[in-house]
């Protein structure tokens, strides 16, 4: 995974991608690029296609296999079962898009009328064609999704990102800018080895100013569905994440057990919480989606930026 170097200037610093603490990042030259000069026009542009967007999250992880895309996936899911409300999914992780595998589309990019989905992967001609693209045409790539998709009047728009702190979070953080994003859902498994990456995104979203709207630990217990045992599979020998959010004071917004049937559910493109609605993990994701829509009603958008305004 890329680190946030120490004593990162920001990206929004005249010393961005200059200062001596930027020689060996690389992201440096994307940050130089932007310091001192005239701000990239797609930013307002983007600015003016969000405005029919009330809320935007992203999903970020500090490692790959935290279950993050099967995460943004149940949010959009649990957040669309009421018809009313509209959402949107955008997979930007360019070189490994999961998302519309786990939604079960193919080459169709709305799974409800009021749930559609964004990816790299409905460009490909083969699921298993490899993207093999620099930082530059990333970055393009999530300027397109962003500026000239046709999103309409949505209530949610979930952004779901590759592991780490690199060009796609950057190109989103920087292209959402003036759009006022909500802000970001870390998720994490309860190992060290996975919290000591997860601390890196917390200082990635310090240093670029996203809120952070809480943790969720994926994985953190497995019930056995015939004894009822619970077993830590991936043992907290620091304490899992609920211990780190008391150090970091930063919300932990559930746990979610380990459960083999969501998966399954995901293999078949199908939501776990239509699948196993009474499940421990469903109710999990249920409690962790409505604390996100209790932020989210908590930071309103302002009135200009509301649709008709």
């Amino acid at each position: 995974m890329e680190e946030v170097p120490q004593g990162c200037p920001g990206t929004g610093s005249a010393q961005a991608g200059r200062g001596a603490s930027c020689q060996g990042c690389p992201n440096q030259r994307l940050c130089a690029s932007g310091a001192g000069a005239a701000p990239d026009p797609a930013i307002e542009e983007i600015k003016e296609k969000m405005k029919t967007v009330k809320h935007k999250i992203l999903v970020l992880s500090g490692k790959g296999g935290v279950g993050k895309s099967t995460f943004s996936a149940h949010l959009a899911h649990g957040l669309a079962e009421d018809e009313n409300t509209q959402v949107a999914l955008l997979d930007i992780d360019i070189c490994g898009p999961s998302i519309p595998k786990i939604m079960g589309l193919e080459g169709e990019q709305f799974v409800e009328d009021n749930l559609g989905v964004m990816s790299v992967g409905f460009l490909l001609s083969s699921p298993d064609d490899a993207v093999i693209w620099r930082g530059p045409k990333k970055n393009g790539m999530i300027k397109q999704f962003l500026r000239d998709v046709d999103w309409g009047e949505l209530d949610y728009l979930i952004v779901d990102t590759p592991p780490g702190t690199s060009d796609e979070h950057l190109s989103a953080v920087q292209y959402l800018s003036a759009a006022r994003l909500d802000g970001a859902v870390i998720i994490t498994t309860p190992q060290e080895v996975s919290l000591q990456d997860v601390r890196k995104e917390i200082n990635f979203c310090h240093k670029v100013k996203v809120p952070i709207i809480g943790v969720v630990e994926n994985m953190s217990v497995f019930v056995c569905p015939k004894c009822k045992k619970e077993s830590q599979i991936f043992p907290p020998t620091t304490g899992g994440a609920e211990v780190m959010c008391q150090d970091l004071k930063i919300p932990l917004l559930g746990k979610v057990p380990l459960d083999p049937h969501i998966g399954k559910s995901c293999d078949k493109g199908q939501s776990f919480l239509t699948d196993a609605p009474a499940s421990a993990a469903a109710l999990a994701y249920r409690s962790i989606i409505q604390r996100i829509q209790e932020f989210c009603g908590h930071h309103q958008p302002k009135e200009e930026h509301l649709v008709g305004s």
